[in-house]
């Protein structure tokens, strides 16, 4: 569990704040009050609350309540600015997705090309070019997840976030 995994658990408006558009406001926050000095950054932060002890999450949920005010007072709603900016990356993926369409399209159907071809023998690897082989098959197999999360993890997860928020 990372850093920012506790802080959203603890306190989920400093969590959801450091995530977005407020993320270098809700670092200096957490920093002034957790570790009682300016200029501190998210390493010094990381350690902090990694180590934490329960009594010093307690006083993580207390200064959430207090960064809630302070945005409050400010008319800033933190929930509200991840939500618009969350919609902005979609309205822009509306304008045009064809690009992503091919793209996706060519390097699935190019992955899976070239996987045929190693397994069926038809290309032969010399002993030299087995490692570089190798390394080039791994980068294409890793990033295989995060195109399939672009079009069905991470923007179903939204989609669904967003509806929930909505009551519907």
């Amino acid at each position: 569990m990372s850093w920012q995994d506790i802080v959203k658990a603890v306190a989920p408006t400093l969590g959801m704040a450091l995530g977005g558009p407020m993320g270098g406001a809700a670092t200096k926050f957490l920093t002034d009050k957790l570790l009682g000095k300016d200029g501190g950054d998210s390493k010094d932060l990381e350690s902090f609350i990694i180590g934490a002890n329960p009594e010093q999450l307690a006083e993580l949920k207390k200064i959430d309540s207090e960064f809630k005010v302070k945005m409050r007072e400010l008319d800033i709603d933190v929930f509200a600015l991840e939500i618009k900016d969350l919609d902005s990356a979609r309205a822009l993926f509306k304008v045009n997705i064809w690009p992503q369409i091919v793209l996706s399209a060519i390097f699935i159907t190019g992955y899976f090309a070239i996987l045929y071809m190693l397994f069926s023998g038809g290309v032969a690897i010399s002993e030299s070019m087995r490692d570089v082989v190798n390394i080039l098959l791994g980068v294409l197999t890793a990033a295989v997840p995060q195109i399939l999360s672009f079009w069905f993890g991470s923007s179903l997860g939204s989609k669904e976030k967003t509806h929930s928020m909505k009551g519907k």
